[in-house]
């Protein structure tokens, strides 16, 4: 069986290591390649690599290195269709969502090829007599990402181009249970003329990642998962003295007030609950109705709306389905537990998902979509983060209730609003504890030119991901103040010992 490899200064080097696991196909559950969890030996020799390739790239013009992503940039998109079914076989999403996956991923490579522009600095003359000051931002040095399962493309492309882009070298450590992309995109970075060492992948588990995080040649690490494990990443890596940025878990919410556009509602929230089998950090799970008549109607619309849902293979013939399987076996398990719990706890189950069987796929990791009614805030269902294709109505009396509970969440990655109401809108994007807010937009994921990040437990550290935040994150700041005296002045010159001020 096919072994995925790492990719090590600019070579496809199989792994030594004893521990395999098997890469499934979600939409058969048949195992199609393996990959090997590398050694924490293999791990430093990846990042030697990247450190002795720090130098020379460092010093390398920010425009012969925006020209190397530019051409990245046209690779990705003469193999969209090549990457987009690898990442729809190995993690199970439709082809469609796989290529918009790619897309949103290309447009932070489109950011990144502004770099000439992005790091150029500051600059202010005269700031004493005869004083200038600028400033430069310059790379830190081997950088390391660890990515999740649910965009292998994207989530990597948020981190290596803004940090190949700014003078950095980078490790990346991508999901185990979806590695093949991250070698295709190693092998298009070399193509597009990336030397060797400056990008490198190491396939591994928690062995590969501890080294990531303790080496003293990493200096920087960005990572996206769970909420456990970000704050594992983000303390280990601040122990270490490296740079953190650690996105973690999120229970996005949207309140639907009485004066919405239902339709326009209903259609957007069922796209945004639903899609990629609802394995998205901004997968909108819990929809806040207030008052009894809009829930009972925004109801009925979700029940014809999921009763003509297509759920099958992520690649099919024909008409696309609308929603593949889930990533594994133990995940579906673990969704299903879910579903069990808001029975058990008193939530009117109102589309049940457990043992959905797709005609020829009987052994793919399929949940249909679940749809609950009267969900309560003590509850389980709401209060933790499913990762899966479950919908939770919880029925509030008014706006200032369900804001409230938005507030009190753990998590505040993102919420969203669907009214007509201009002033309603205003007040909401204003008071939502919540790093990303949509306005009638159930998803509200930030252009690559604008920064990506939540609130509270769903993220650790200072600094976003992609936009001016990821920029400033792959840089450290340098100000320079200088001055140049005339030689025939320099005998006026006499010590001082008090602190400088400009006049």
């Amino acid at each position: 069986m096919e072994q995925i490899k790492n990719f090590i200064g600019g070579k496809l080097i199989s792994s030594q290591s004893v521990r395999t696991l098997p890469v499934f196909n979600p939409a058969t559950g048949q195992s199609i390649r393996q990959v090997a969890l590398s050694t924490a030996h293999e791990t430093k020799f990846a990042i030697e690599s990247a450190h002795q390739a720090f130098q020379e790239w460092s010093k390398t013009s920010p425009l012969k290195r925006a020209r190397i992503l530019f051409k990245f940039k046209s690779l990705l998109e003469e193999n969209q269709s090549h990457l987009a079914r690898l990442i729809s076989e190995e993690h199970g999403k439709i082809y469609s969502d796989a290529v918009g996956e790619l897309t949103r991923g290309l447009e932070v490579v489109e950011f990144a090829c502004g770099i000439p522009h992005l790091q150029k600095g500051e600059h202010s003359a005269n700031v004493g007599a005869g004083v200038d000051s600028h400033s430069l931002m310059q790379p830190l040095g081997v950088c390391a990402g660890i990515t999740p399962f649910n965009f292998p493309a994207m989530v990597a492309m948020w981190m290596f181009p803004i940090a190949l882009a700014t003078g950095n070298t980078f490790v990346l450590k991508p999901s185990e249970k979806d590695p093949s992309l991250s070698i295709e995109l190693a092998k298009l970075l070399q193509q597009a003329g990336l030397p060797d060492g400056v990008f490198n992948v190491v396939q591994g588990d928690k062995e590969a990642v501890d080294v990531l995080l303790t080496d003293p040649h990493v200096q920087a690490v960005s990572f996206v998962g769970s909420t456990p494990v970000a704050e594992y990443v983000y303390a280990t890596a601040s122990a270490y003295g490296k740079r953190c940025q650690a996105l973690g878990g999120a229970k996005n919410h949207s309140i639907l007030m009485p004066d919405a556009d239902l339709e326009m509602a209903a259609n957007a929230i069922i796209g945004a609950a639903f899609g990629a089998a609802g394995e998205r950090c901004m997968a909108l799970s819990v929809v806040l109705a207030v008052g009894d008549e809009i829930a009972d109607e925004l109801v009925t619309k979700l029940r014809q709306q999921i009763d003509r849902m297509v759920v099958g293979a992520g690649i099919s013939e024909g008409r696309e389905n609308d929603m593949g399987p889930v990533i594994s076996e133990q995940h579906r398990s673990k969704i299903c537990d879910y579903i069990n719990s808001g029975v058990e706890q008193g939530a009117k189950l109102l589309v049940d998902g457990r043992g959905y069987q797709v005609t020829g796929h009987e052994n793919g990791y399929f949940v249909g979509p679940t749809l609950f009614d009267y969900v309560t805030p003590e509850m389980k269902i709401y209060k933790e983060e499913i990762f899966g294709p479950v919908l939770s109505i919880v029925r509030v009396p008014d706006y200032h209730t369900a804001l409230k509970l938005i507030n009190h969440h753990e998590y505040g990655n993102g919420a969203a609003i669907f009214t007509r109401d201009g002033e309603t809108a205003r007040q909401f994007s204003e008071d939502v504890q919540t790093g990303m807010v949509g306005i009638n937009i159930p998803i509200p994921v930030p252009m690559a030119f604008h920064s990506f990040g939540g609130w509270k437990r769903s993220i650790f550290g200072p600094l976003n991901v992609h936009g001016n935040d990821g920029v400033r994150f792959y840089t450290r700041m340098k100000t320079v103040t200088s001055r140049w005296p005339a030689s025939v002045r320099l005998e006026h010159h006499s010590s001082s010992f008090v602190m400088p001020t400009m006049e």
